[in-house]
């Protein structure tokens, strides 16, 4: 596939973005040897493991709306790009994103820009959110919008064994490493430090470390702002029974979504214990209690009766 004058390329990350990264390449036409660097081949703290695997249109950036797109439309078709036996669990329905009276102007204008690259956002207004959402209380809501379509959830774990799987099959490499440092030639890489002492050569390199892409790009004096910062995921049951509940995104901060016979759900730490990760996955317990159970008992009621499964806790960047 490959000669020796063909370029080199090496992704430092292998992942759900690095592998699709090596993938993509190839798809594009590029015959030049692929090197996919991961320090973990268990994914055992990878973002992608941990995350809550979910998709959504609804953003503030043009990039990541159309990004989204092109996720959601190869999700929906995913036999067709990896193979009839390829299932990776896709449910596509929607976040439903909550704001109080004095964000309606706010929202409205945000789903004019979203629409405007492509997102379906259906508007709702809080009478019909009620009748749309039994059991729901949206006695301070002034304003919901639905991603109609190309939003939802998947299994991250099923996409990542795919991509993995087709890229090796396109004469992708792996390596299980720890990327240390970069050669360098003027302004441009041309090789990865391992920190086993071996030096990966390369003509292109692509940082794919998820939240540690930061640290690794200090180390070529560019200031990238990614930092890893922890989220816990609460996984839950509860006498409500609202199987088609959407990824529901709440003005207070929380957010919960089905996930089996139970729901999973977080809300975003405070300020003063939201420091950089550093490699702590340890789940924040007690956010449960203080922060994310009363908050989503007030809006959703029916959850004051709550059983506790399991936490774990991923990196965001």
């Amino acid at each position: 596939m490959s000669s020796a004058h063909s370029p080199r390329v090496v992704i430092v990350g292998g992942a759900i973005i690095g592998s699709f990264c090596a993938w993509s390449l190839r798809q594009a036409g590029f015959a030049g040897p692929i090197t996919v660097v991961e320090k973990d081949a268990s994914y055992q703290f990878s973002s992608t493991a941990l995350s809550a695997a979910s998709i959504r249109t609804q953003f503030g950036t043009a990039a990541n709306i159309r990004m989204s797109l092109y996720g959601a439309r190869m999700f929906r078709d995913i036999k067709a790009v990896f193979g009839d036996e390829a299932d990776i669990g896709y449910r596509e329905r929607g976040y439903l994103i909550l704001g109080g009276h004095d964000q309606v102007t706010q929202r409205l204008e945000a789903v004019r820009m979203q629409r405007s690259h492509g997102a379906d956002i259906r508007v709702l207004d809080p009478g019909e959110l009620a009748a749309r959402y039994p059991g729901v209380d949206f006695g301070d809501v002034g304003i919901g919008t639905l991603g109609v379509q190309h939003e939802g959830w998947f299994d991250a774990w099923s996409l990542l064994s795919e991509v993995r799987r087709a890229a090796r099959r396109l004469g992708v490499d792996y390596v299980e490493a720890t990327a240390s440092g970069f050669r360098t030639h003027g302004a441009r890489v041309t090789g990865v430090e391992l920190s086993n002492g071996e030096v990966l050569a390369c003509d292109f390199c692509v940082l794919a470390a998820g939240a540690l892409s930061g640290r690794l790009a200090a180390l070529l004096d560019i200031a990238l702002p990614v930092v890893p910062k922890k989220r816990t995921v609460f996984s839950f049951k509860t006498p409500f029974k609202a199987s088609e509940l959407p990824m529901l995104f709440d003005s207070s901060g929380i957010w919960v979504r089905p996930e089996g016979e139970g729901f999973i759900g977080g809300i975003q730490p405070p300020a003063e214990i939201d420091g950089d990760a550093d490699g702590d996955f340890e789940p924040h317990h007690d956010l449960m209690e203080s922060l994310f159970w009363p908050l989503l008992a007030k809006r959703i009621p029916a959850m004051e009766e709550l059983r506790l499964q399991r936490a774990w806790a991923g990196h965001y960047e």
